[in-house]
């Protein structure tokens, strides 16, 4: 993992946009995909799960069966830290629900918003490198409380055809209610348009590989989405307090991800950067994903030197992480500083996974810099508002010569004359 100083960092990101081009045969992949689903439904669905993942299927949902197999598979100690971690999610996530309301004012006006939950959600749970039950209570639980009539999930099947044990107790646990075994760009071209087997949604969250967040933003308009996730990353902004081999664990934890996870470590501390960065090399050669740690890590990871605290936030607010570890002294008072992050963790005690798993706040987050204008998932996704209002003749008698010349100076004549048809019958009477 290399020591750079901002400068240099700044430069390599420079170099690195002015080299990327948008890459019009992958999106071009995506939406032949799309079309084939929309055309095709199940068959095409059934041909690319062969295609992508090696497996034939007879039937796209998950049977009864199956959950109960799964429910067999695994461990007491799994099912009971679900269960903690459920919990605490649901605690969190209870607080943000928003109820209807109303305001009465004067001459019988009624103003309000009408919070409506959303009919249908689709739910995306990634597979390939890894199984994320973690992500299915992040998504069902919310879109639950909300009060989601119907929550779809989508997941890649194993190379024996079925889905794995851990992700089908969280669906059952978190009460999805259907689990269809497909995944990749097909899996949301499916909920979003439906085909004789999958019903369309009227949203579609969760994260996914690259395929999957193209196939997000080709659908949208048509059916509403969470966000389009990118690579998962971390930023620690570390002092001398912070402890070396905490800090190297944090930043693999998250280099583990994915190839292209982004991995930074901001520091003051020539001397604890280069004890960090012995400590990196050490704890990769124990790791068990270690060829995707070191790519990432290779790629993406580095550990900036900059000459204060204040350099150190104004870079993060610019960077805006997905996850951003506070690993100082006295670290609740330097939280004020802090713009632009997905989530932030305060002090040596307060890891990432501990986010991704117990704590309670939801773990998909925006990436990308995006943590500068979007917030992380919550029950406010899973629901709608509408506006309420009410006017008596009285009020609207008050207020509609202002609505008239207001309407006439846009040049919407038949909005003022709407106004004018009432304004006339005051008068008639």
């Amino acid at each position: 993992m290399r020591i750079v100083t901002l400068e240099q960092y700044t430069d390599e990101l420079e170099q690195q946009t002015a080299v990327q081009t948008t890459n019009f045969e992958f999106d071009r992949t995506v939406l032949r995909i799309i079309e084939t689903v929309r055309e095709d439904g199940d068959q095409a669905l059934k041909g690319y799960t062969e295609q992508f993942d090696g497996v034939q299927l007879n039937d796209l949902i998950v049977s009864a069966e199956e959950f109960t197999e799964a429910q067999e598979l695994v461990t007491a100690e799994f099912l009971s830290a679900l269960r903690k971690a459920k919990h605490n999610i649901t605690v969190f996530h209870e607080i943000q629900l928003e109820e209807t309301w109303v305001v009465n004012q004067e001459n019988g006006i009624v103003l309000g918003q009408k919070v409506t939950p959303l009919d249908s959600v689709g739910i995306y749970i990634p597979g390939g490198k890894a199984a994320y039950p973690s992500t299915v209570l992040m998504n069902a639980v919310p879109a639950k409380i909300a009060g989601v009539e119907r929550i779809a999930m989508v997941t890649p099947p194993q190379a024996d055809g079925k889905v794995n044990p851990h992700v089908l107790v969280a669906a059952q646990e978190a009460g999805v209610d259907i689990v269809y075994k497909i995944g990749g760009a097909q899996a949301i071209a499916a909920l979003a348009y439906g085909t004789e087997t999958v019903k369309k949604v009227a949203k579609i969250t969760g994260p996914g590989n690259a395929f999957v967040a193209r196939a997000k933003k080709w659908v949208f308009g048509d059916v509403a989405i969470d966000m389009i996730a990118g690579p998962s990353e971390i930023c620690i902004v570390a002092d001398n307090s912070a402890i070396p081999n905490f800090v190297a664990a944090d930043l693999l934890s998250q280099a583990e991800h994915d190839e292209r996870a982004t991995a930074i470590c901001v520091t003051t501390s020539r001397s604890f950067a280069e004890a960090l960065q012995k400590e990196v090399i050490n704890q990769i050669e124990q790791a068990d994903r270690k060829s995707i740690i070191e790519a990432s890590i290779t790629a993406n990871g580095r550990i900036i030197l900059v000459d204060s605290m204040d350099v150190a936030y104004n870079f993060v607010n610019q960077l805006a992480p997905e996850h951003l570890q506070l690993m100082v002294e006295n670290p609740m008072e330097q939280l004020p500083f802090i713009r632009n992050a997905g989530a932030i963790f305060l002090g040596n005690y307060s890891p990432e996974a501990l986010g991704d798993y117990m704590a309670g706040p939801n773990h998909t987050l925006p990436t990308s810099g995006t943590s500068a204008f979007s917030s992380p998932l919550g029950v406010y996704n899973f629901m709608k508002k509408s506006s309420i209002i009410h006017y008596t003749e009285q009020a609207l008698r008050e207020v509609s010569d202002d609505i008239i010349t207001i309407a006439n100076a846009e040049g919407l004549t038949a909005h003022a004359n709407s106004i004018q048809v009432r304004k006339a019958n005051f008068y008639a009477k």
